[in-house]
Formats: structure tokens, sequence, C-alpha cells
């Protein structure tokens, strides 16, 4: 018979953020070595790595593995979706690398769209897809570059396109009839899943119990400490499926509740083992981390494990910045001391200081220079071809 549940254990917020830390592995200077290797187990232990459209700087996908592998290379990416293929695209929050070996867990999602559509891609024709579908079956992967016969046509929203072939590409990605082969900046290559992936037989989908395990292992592995919100970020949907299958492993005794300072009513829960780690103070390493870093990207609870706020500030007008157009938070040990904002000029080959701002109090003799450090291995990563 299963022991009582037991009681919540007490963290200080010094203590989660440094769970957090070692959870997301930047508390140690190279986790996951070097090379394409790497760069698949990143993904493998993160659970995925955000993609984003943005290149006032790198864009996040290799800013976020570059800050976990010091000898990242943006080859290494390409190889592990084009070449050894450990790594595919799809939507988790957002479009995103996802490990390959976790597919069967989003072969339900491309179900229901190839069942009910994309509310983004209602447009799409019958004929659109055929063609699109068509055209790769018979001449292999291909862009939206390849198809320059499309007649273009208004836009559903904002980030739509014009092109009927693009739109069909795309409902045909998220039905999961194609897939994306490679990736050129933000061109995406397209081919057939199952010729891609070399399948004789195809993964069996995941179930529904099955995906909401993978959602509360994924962020016990990449949290640490989670709560219904960090499992369940962006798909309030699965909360009380999530919330029953939590309080089943506290029942029997595999999640501890964690009560952690400031958090309120707002319930967390680890691992026992995870809370018995001994709470070895943080070293002070220096990160430079991008606002859609998974460290980040959670604004509630970023504030309340760093009592930091976080402000993504492009799409707010100037006179209202505070920490400027694409400012990017500075960890050191488990503190964001600073938020900089920076721009690429690609012709310049510079990385400009547009604003930098402390934040959090007055910094330590010698903090500014350290992160500087920091900022100019960031800088030639940045111009790295």
């Amino acid at each position: 018979m299963p022991r009582a549940p037991s009681q919540p254990v007490a963290l200080t917020k010094a203590q989660a953020r440094r769970i957090w830390l070692r959870a997301q592995r930047l508390d140690s200077d190279a986790p996951f070595g070097d090379g394409p290797a790497a760069t698949a187990a990143a993904i493998d232990h993160l659970g995925y790595v955000q993609i984003d459209t943005i290149s006032v700087i790198e864009r996040c996908h290799h800013h976020i593995l570059f800050t976990r592998i010091p000898a990242y290379r943006r080859a290494d990416l390409r190889h592990v979706q084009s070449v050894d293929k450990s790594v595919f695209e799809y939507w988790t929050h957002a479009l995103s690398y996802v490990p390959t070996k976790d597919l069967r867990f989003f072969l339900p999602a491309m179900k229901q769209h190839r069942r009910g559509g994309h509310h983004w891609f209602g447009a799409v024709t019958p004929a659109d897809t055929r063609k699109v579908m068509r055209l790769i079956r018979d001449g292999g992967p291909l862009s939206i570059r390849d198809i320059d016969d499309d007649v273009l046509v208004a836009k559903e929203h904002l980030w739509g396109s014009r092109k009927p072939s693009k739109r069909a590409l795309q409902l045909a990605f998220y039905t999961g009839a194609l897939t994306i082969s490679a990736r050129d900046g933000m061109l995406k290559t397209y081919e057939l899943m199952e010729r891609h992936f070399g399948w004789d037989t195809p993964p069996r989908p995941a179930t529904a119990t099955e995906i909401t395990n993978y959602r509360i292992d994924r962020g016990l592995r990449a949290q640490g400490v989670i709560s219904l919100d960090s499992v369940c970020h962006l798909a309030a949907g699965s909360k009380p499926a999530v919330r029953a299958v939590i309080e089943a492993r506290v029942r029997r005794n595999e999640l501890v509740p964690v009560a952690l300072d400031g958090a309120g009513k707002l319930a967390h829960w680890a691992r026992p083992e995870t809370v018995e780690t001994p709470d070895d103070p943080a070293t002070a390493r220096v990160h430079i981390l991008s606002p859609f870093d998974p460290l980040i990207i959670q604004r509630k609870r970023t504030h309340l494990f760093f009592d930091y706020e976080h402000r993504f500030e492009a799409y707010i007008p100037k006179e209202k910045r505070l920490f400027g157009y694409f400012a990017l938070p500075v960890l050191v040990g488990d503190r964001i001391v600073a938020a900089i904002d920076l721009k690429t000029d690609r012709k310049a080959k510079k990385l400009l200081m547009q604003k930098w701002s402390w934040v959090g109090g007055r910094p330590s003799k010698g903090l500014k220079a350290r992160i500087e450090d920091e900022l100019d291995r960031f800088a030639r990563f940045q111009l790295a071809e």
C-alpha cells in the first residue's frame, strides 16, 4: 500500500532557481559536449527549442543552443535536422525543434488537422494541396522559391502569405503529410514525411494519457520544479488531465508538493530526488540569454523565480520602451542582473550596443567587465559564418 503523501517541501527562491538552472544545464560549462551530437542531446534534454523569425541578432534557436553549447556551430543544427534526422520541426507552444524520438506525441495533433483543418489556413483549396503534393512526390523536396506560377491572393492574417502554394505547404506540414527537411534562415524545404524519415512503418500515435505523461516528464526534466502553468504553457485545456496525473504521482510518492517562497496558492511539484540533492551555491557563470530562452519565455515563472519581469518590447512604441527593442537578459550565477539591447550590423560586422540596463540593484565590482567578456564571445558567434 502506498505511503501517505508527504508534506510540502519548502523551497526558497534561491533554492528553486538553482534547481531550475541545473535542469536547464546552465550551471556547467559544456554539459552536452560539442558537435552535432551535442545539439541533438541538448534538444532531447530540453524537449524543444523554439524557432523565431526575428533576426535583429542571431535567431533564437541558434542562440538558445549556443548558450548551452559553447562550441556550437549552425551547421550542427542543419546536420541533426537534415542528415541524421534526429530532430524535426513542429508546433509545441510555438514552432520548435523537437527530438524525432518524440514525434509520436505529435501525431494526434497532425491527425486532428487532417480532419478539421487549421484556422490559419482556412482558404487552402484542394487544388492547391494537390499541386504542391504532386510537385514534391514527383520532383523531390522543394521550397516556396521553387514555385513561381502562383496567382497572388489577399492575406488572411498579418503573418499570412499571398501565395496559395505557401499556404498549401504550411497546411500539409501541420497535417503531417509534409515535414521540413531543411532550413536556410527562414526558408523551409518541404519533403514527404515518410520519405524524409525512410519509414517502413510509421510510429504509433501516442494516446492521450501518454501525451499527458510526456508533457509532465518533459517539464520535470527541463524545469526541475513544475506547476500546471509551466507544464501546460499556452495549452490551458490540458490542465485537468495534467493535474490528475500529477496528483496520482504524488499519491505514489513519485512527486512531492513544493511550497515555493512567494508563490502563494500556485502549487508546485518536483521529484523527491530533485529537492533532496545538495543545494550547492550557484557558480557565477555569465549567460547572455535569448528572450525566447526556456528560462525566460514563461514570463510569470521567470518573475516568480528571479524577481525579474522581462519586457519584450519589439512591438511597443519606442517612447514607451524600458529595456529596448530586443533586450537580452543577462544571467550571472543564479541572478538576472541586466538587460542589454543589442543589434547585429552584419554589413559592418559589428555587434551594436543599443542600451544597457542594470536590474536588481547596483552591480558588484568587476561585474561589468565579466559581462563584457561574455559579450565579446557572443559577438564572435553572432558574426561567424
